[in-house]
């Protein structure tokens, strides 16, 4: 039997704050960094944005602002500072993992400094130049497979850690909210007019966010490291952009999970759910969290507080479960009023200190993706 690996750092850069203390102590008080913003055409909508100056005042103390994009920027600062706090030094056996959807898509638009440099769309050039500035050893692995994108790097880096690929590896993940994003959304009709709601009865759609989340996945346990019990993805198939009406992927992804930790569903503490807001993808929830008797264990979305921050969400719920288990704090479901689901399931209502010990993260995508990881709190 192989050694279980562990998270030993992370950290945020959101709407919310940068940090990931200071993004836990905003959700602690139920704060949320969705907004209205306004589009070029004058049309309003709401999102949770990273405010440029900010980010630009920040980088600017560690590298040049005009050589690189606004995501590119955000992604070395979280790698820069979670380095910084870390005891690992960058070796050969030290690996990179890229997790994004669209990366920067967003340089494709005649608006932007990087127009005539359209090679930086490119996801492969978006790892180069997170890889070159901190001088890893091997070429990073991008990893983008819709929203599931985030939790998925952590399982694909524990398993090349249990293949002693590597000793450990750094995941950063991020995603822009940009008008290519804003208007594929729109074309689904699946755009809130309000802060979304998810799993609520009025609710009316996702939330668009933006976020980077950083951790570093390690064979060694540290003071604080989280350990990772199992995980699992199962790709169901089932439509290009809609779920499984029976939630198979997702019940198939939780179930190997439980069968790799070695516990059984009554173990689980609490879920960090997917949780988007749009009626299929809550409804399939409901209908897997059911089938796999989960019906009565505490559960939230976090898209409430963040919007949906597409490669980065899986990543930057893990974090948030995270401190969640270190401080026995379960967060409550931002926007929901009343269940507006078919099956049972027990949402978290009020942000509630309880003692925790484990939790199941979820996340599901376009094209029928889902995965599961299941984090246990080192006593």
């Amino acid at each position: 039997m192989q050694d279980n690996n562990y998270i030993i750092d992370h950290h945020i850069i959101s709407s919310l704050g940068f940090g990931s203390s200071e993004n836990f102590e905003q959700l602690v008080l139920e704060n949320s960094g969705i907004k209205e913003h306004q589009r070029k055409n004058g049309d309003k909508f709401y999102s949770s944005l990273i405010d440029l100056n900010k980010v630009d005042t920040h980088f600017s103390k560690i590298g040049n602002i005009e050589k690189f994009t606004k995501l590119e920027k955000m992604m070395l600062l979280s790698v820069y500072h979670i380095l910084k706090q870390s005891t690992i030094k960058i070796t050969e056996r030290t690996g990179l993992i890229i997790s994004t959807t669209k990366g920067n898509v967003n340089v494709l638009s005649s608006d932007s400094p990087f127009y005539a440099d359209k090679k930086r769309a490119y996801l492969h050039e978006l790892a180069k130049q997170i890889k070159d500035f901190f001088n890893f050893k091997d070429e990073a692995i991008v990893l983008s497979n819709a929203c599931v994108s985030g939790v998925l790097a952590v399982s694909v880096a524990d398993r090349l850690i249990k293949s002693k690929m590597y000793d450990e590896i750094v995941i950063v993940s991020g995603d822009l909210v940009s008008e290519f994003i804003l208007s594929g959304f729109e074309s689904f009709q699946a755009i809130s007019n309000k802060p979304c709601k998810p799993y609520s009865k009025n609710r009316t759609g996702i939330t668009i966010g933006e976020a980077i989340a950083t951790v570093i996945v390690s064979k060694k346990k540290t003071t604080n490291a989280t350990e990772i019990l199992g995980s699992a993805s199962c790709n169901d198939a089932n439509h290009i952009s809609g779920p499984s009406r029976t939630g198979e992927g997702l019940f198939l992804s939780v179930k190997a999970a439980l069968k790799e930790a070695t516990i059984s569903e009554t173990d689980i503490n609490f879920i960090s759910a997917h949780g988007t807001a749009t009626n299929f993808n809550d409804e399939m929830e409901s209908i897997a969290f059911n089938r796999l008797n989960m019906s009565n264990i505490p559960l939230h979305s976090l898209k409430g507080y963040y919007g949906h921050t597409l490669g980065a969400s899986g990543l930057l719920e893990v974090i948030i479960g995270i401190k969640s288990l270190n401080n026995n704090t379960l967060i409550a479901s931002k926007g929901f009023d009343e269940i507006g689901v078919s099956k049972p399931l027990n949402i978290i209502k009020k942000t509630t200190t309880k003692e925790l010990h484990v939790f199941l993260k979820t996340a599901s995508g376009f094209g029928g993706s889902n995965a599961a990881i299941i984090l246990k709190k080192i006593e």
